[in-house]
């Protein structure tokens, strides 16, 4: 998670005091859905006026360029609320931005995941023991050494909660 500087404050991203370029990006969205608006009208006024097919194939172009303009427009707010609802829902997840140093619900969650990523290695490399045994002892003896260099990552995982790379070689 980046931080914004906001103020002299850290904050983590995609929340800021003011959202200072949502306003203007609600406010162009508005002054150019106005704009648009204003042409469709002027030129429905000016073939009602003339009355001429001319003028009717330009009422028919500026309602289809205001109704996509009109589709964008709210396509562009709805993804961006989303997006905006998205961030803010991962760094509630996260434990609320860089306080001590970072969230610290994070990174116990990820050496959870970490740990249970390694005790599903050790499960499969028993199954690859059990399949081998008897017949294949290069297998065995390379499942064996998968078992050991997981357990070892995972027990210096437990012992210290800074989290590291972690060492060895995956063997599938």
């Amino acid at each position: 998670m980046l931080p914004v500087c906001d103020n002299g404050g850290m904050q983590p991203l995609g929340t800021s005091g003011k959202t200072a370029g949502k306003g203007l990006s609600l406010r162009m969205g508005g002054v150019g859905m106005a704009i648009m608006l204003v042409v469709f009208l002027v030129a429905v006024v000016f073939a009602a006026n003339e009355n001429d097919v001319v003028g009717w194939l330009v009422v028919i172009i500026s309602l289809g360029w205001l109704l996509i303009f009109s589709f964008v427009v709210f396509t562009v707010r709805s993804a961006a609320r989303k997006a905006s609802a998205r961030i803010d829902e991962f760094n509630r997840a996260a434990g609320g931005g860089m306080a001590g140093g970072g969230p610290a619900g994070t990174s116990a969650a990820m050496r959870d995941q970490k740990l249970d990523h390694s005790f599903k290695i050790v499960q499969v490399q028993a199954r690859v023991i059990r399949d081998h045994l008897g017949t294949d002892q290069g297998m065995v003896d390379r499942a064996l050494e998968t078992i050991e260099i997981t357990s070892h990552n995972a027990r210096s995982m437990m012992k210290n909660d800074d989290d590291g790379p972690v060492e060895g070689t995956v063997v599938d």
